[in-house]
């Protein structure tokens, strides 16, 4: 019989026989997000009512699965976790950088002080070599923060100038007469302000994201991730002006398609579109591999 209890009682085995500690990990778990509630709070409310972080959501959830993918790599007995004592010293360094950020510096500070204590905590618990297995889970986790706000408006700007300078030259191009005022497209039928939130700002970080967990799952080699993290900038800048000259298309016919949920959904729809893009973009380039290592091949032989 007590046999039978312990059995049942004892925590689930890994492939390699090694056993998750669950109770330390929920607890320590717990007294990291503690001292980080406030921050860690703001960080999601700004991921429900901020669109540039309407991303934000998935990151924690897509980065939790990668490391419950790693775990038996984890806990490998050939290459155990080795507790480091430096650890110590990361937790400590987020915890004053929390408080800088907090009192006024920069929000992103506080938010990557977060980071910066989880790593140490990993650290401590389970080595640098632990945090070597998790470091694409990890590096994924930046995403789920803001960018700075100084460097916000300096990529921001670019954008909106490049964005409206492609989508004149596109209506140009099909016989729409329009004229470029900096971010403002003038039309025979209204002008269409090119703002902030119109630089493509937002799919350019949220398929830089999608390009990074695609790649990681459906593509081995490492220099393709890299050509798809790469190709994810030019296809969302391409599609952000296609969006811009499809409205001003669209707005020569009614006005209305410009703005409000007619503007929110082209936007959907235009981003759906980058990542197939980005998909058949991957596909190409696979084929192209496989033909050049097939050619390799026959010239070897």
């Amino acid at each position: 019989m007590s046999s039978q209890l312990s059995a049942v009682s004892a925590p689930p085995a890994t492939k390699s026989g090694a056993a998750i500690p669950w109770t330390g990990m929920i607890w320590f778990g717990v007294l990291l997000a503690i001292p980080y509630s406030r921050i860690l709070a703001d960080m999601v409310h700004e991921w429900f009512t901020s669109e540039d972080m309407g991303h934000g959501l998935f990151v924690p959830l897509v980065c939790g699965y990668l490391v419950w993918q790693s775990r038996y790599k984890i806990l490998d007995p050939e290459d155990p976790p080795k507790p480091n004592r430096w650890g110590i010293v990361l937790i400590v360094w987020g915890f004053f950088q929390a408080i800088l950020g907090t009192l006024g510096a920069d929000f992103f500070i506080a938010r990557t002080a977060f980071l910066v204590a989880l790593l140490g905590m990993i650290v401590t618990f389970g080595g640098f070599s632990t945090v070597r297995k998790l470091a694409f889970p990890l590096f994924l986790l930046l995403f789920m923060i803001r960018i700075p706000l100084f460097l916000y408006s300096r990529i921001t700007l670019p954008l909106q100038q490049l964005a409206s300078e492609m989508a004149a030259d596109g209506l140009s191009l099909i016989g729409i007469p329009v004229m470029r005022q900096g971010n403002v497209l003038e039309l025979a039928s209204q002008k269409l302000d090119v703002v902030e939130a119109c630089s493509g700002i937002r799919s350019l970080i949220s398929l830089s994201f999608l390009s990074l967990v695609y790649g990681y799952f459906f593509e081995r080699k490492q220099w393709t991730r890299i050509v798809l993290l790469i190709s994810a900038i030019p296809i969302a800048i391409i599609c952000n002006a296609g969006r811009i000259t499809i409205t001003g298309i669209l707005s020569q016919y009614e006005k209305q398609f410009a703005q409000g949920v007619y503007h929110s959904l082209e936007g959907w729809v235009i981003f759906v579109a980058a990542v197939c893009v980005l998909v058949i973009f991957h596909q190409l380039l696979s084929r192209m591999s496989a033909r050049v290592h097939v050619t390799k091949t026959q010239l070897s032989a």
